[in-house]
């Protein structure tokens, strides 16, 4: 993982050491699992008291949840500029899968710890949040989707379906790729995917 994930989305010196313990916490996680791993096993790995996780996360749960964002937020900074070039529903609809895959290879032990948490933080008393945030973070892709509809250049379909048609391959393949389950970088194949999202979506894939 590359410190400077946490650096950009907590910037500044007065965040240090919230960063070190959010570095520290996903170390433990990634070892221990999420259930196994307590506040006294982070503590420990920090090197820092009880009180000082307590005055910035919370209970074990507000830091599960914080770290999440913090690689949400990270993913975002990365996907949004690249969305921003979309000129077309198309090109959106590859951005989003070429960054999404971009960020996984940039980042595996946070996108680890993303698959490894988005249900625990989903089902717990951050979920709300996390319902915002995923509707805030794809607000501009839903703008292209509703335009590609309205062209005739994108199946309408129910909402909730369209998120596992953009990225449920991608998804798939970078999980066996985070697990070792297969060795080529998801990077390799980040055309073949893009490209599979817009023809799952396409009322004539092979408009530009």
């Amino acid at each position: 993982m590359s410190q400077d994930a946490f650096e950009r989305v907590l910037p500044g010196a007065r965040k240090t050491n919230k960063r070190h313990i959010l570095r520290c916490a996903l170390e433990c996680f990634l070892e221990h699992g999420l259930e196994s791993t307590t506040i006294e096993i982070i503590r420990h790995r920090a090197g820092v008291s009880v009180g000082t996780i307590y005055h910035h996360f919370g209970k074990k749960e507000g830091l599960v949840a914080a770290l999440f964002f913090a690689a949400l937020d990270d993913h975002k900074a990365l996907m949004w500029p690249e969305l921003e070039k979309a000129t077309t529903p198309r090109t959106a609809i590859e951005q989003l899968v070429k960054s999404y895959i971009g960020w996984v290879t940039q980042e595996p032990e946070l996108a680890r710890f993303m698959f490894l948490a988005r249900a625990s933080v989903a089902a717990g008393p951050h979920g709300v949040t996390l319902m915002l945030r995923n509707r805030e973070q794809y607000a501009f892709l839903q703008t292209w989707l509703a335009k590609g509809v309205k062209l005739g250049q994108i199946r309408p379909l129910p909402k909730e379906t369209y998120a596992s048609l953009l990225v449920g391959q991608a998804e798939n393949y970078c999980r066996a790729w985070l697990s070792g389950r297969v060795p080529t970088s998801p990077n390799d194949h980040a055309t073949v995917f893009a490209e599979a999202a817009w023809r799952s979506l396409a009322t004539n894939p092979r408009r530009k």
